[in-house]
């Protein structure tokens, strides 16, 4: 039986022990990287800093949200924005083991830089057991690279840290609890963000129109779970296809985008089941998205598969 309480005090006692000098984190506000954050934090205080990367794929008010939710942590604390390079580099690119390695090598590139001004020479991460497992090895197949696992540029200086690397999602979420951090609860989000939700090129284009349409998606199933019509989903969003189709607006033919919205329930992200949203609920959201994206936007598609076979995140 996994003891939260114990895993905090064993893992602070540990990193103490391990992490000789200064440390980065990267955090993207999400359980897993908080919640390391948070454990470092304990461990080696002012030694630590904090580091949210603006990629250019975060989702809508993001940055606000974590500048709040780390300033109310009291930690240490730096925000970059690095979109420019991080389209840049993606310029072009369609094929989503690219996408991830691209973008975790630029990550580490930024943390480098960080963490030589600030003259650490660890990176902590909040890898946990489904990154390394779906990234693959020598006895597993690559499911998918995770940008923190797969994404790791052989030739990085920094000495990485990975005390979640044996846990799962839902245990994960008990350390959040006992550490009593708000985002225990919070759906999982991919490190590469928004990236792997345009199928096919991340353009900033494209990144904007799934940014808002995820918005939608988030605010009209947290509404109805908040009035009772349906439970919140373990994660959701909407993935934009790599597709056209005809479409009517007034007397007029159109022709224009698809969305896919993708909610599941899981426990522990290595399985799930999509979940039976109300039709009521699907239709508000459809209706939302075609109206208020009707320059782009015609039709509206909702992703009934089960992981296996299919994977949580399109790409």
């Amino acid at each position: 039986m996994f003891n939260a309480e114990m895993f905090i005090d064993e893992t602070v006692s540990k990193l103490r022990e391990e992490i000789s000098g200064k440390a980065i984190i990267a955090c993207s506000g999400g359980v897993d990287s908080t919640v390391a954050a948070v454990l470092v934090s304990r461990a080696i205080g002012e030694r630590l800093l904090t580091i949210y990367v603006n990629n250019g794929f975060m989702r809508k008010g993001e940055d606000e949200e974590v500048r709040k939710m780390l300033t109310e942590l009291g930690v240490n604390f730096q925000i970059i924005d690095a979109s420019e390079e991080f389209y840049t580099a993606l310029q072009g690119v369609t094929d989503p083991e690219t996408k991830r390695k691209i973008i975790g090598e630029k990550f580490i590139r930024v943390f480098e830089r960080s963490a030589k001004e600030f003259q650490a020479e660890y990176l902590v991460q909040g890898t946990i057991a489904p990154d390394w497992i779906e990234s693959g090895d020598g006895v597993r197949d690559t499911i998918k690279s995770h940008h923190n696992v797969g994404g790791l540029p052989e030739d990085m200086q920094l000495k990485v840290i990975e005390p979640m690397y044996d846990l799962y999602k839902d245990e994960v979420r008990e350390v959040a609890r006992a550490l009593k951090i708000k985002v225990s609860e919070r759906q999982p989000f991919p490190g590469p963000a928004l990236a792997i939700r345009v199928i096919g090129e991340a353009n900033r284009k494209d990144v904007a129109l799934v940014r808002e349409a995820c918005a939608i998606v988030e605010d009209e199933l947290e509404k109805a779970a908040a009035d009772g019509k349906m439970v919140l989903p373990w994660q959701y969003f909407a993935v934009l296809l790599p597709c056209q189709s005809v479409g009517v607006q007034g007397d007029n033919r159109a022709y224009g985008k698809t969305i896919a919205i993708r909610a599941v329930e899981s426990l522990d992200g290595m399985s799930a089941a999509y979940s039976k949203i109300p039709y009521e609920v699907l239709d508000k959201i459809s209706m939302r998205i075609t109206r208020e994206m009707k320059q782009s936007v015609n039709r509206v598609v909702y992703d009934v598969t089960n992981k296996p076979p299919a994977t949580i995140e399109w790409e």
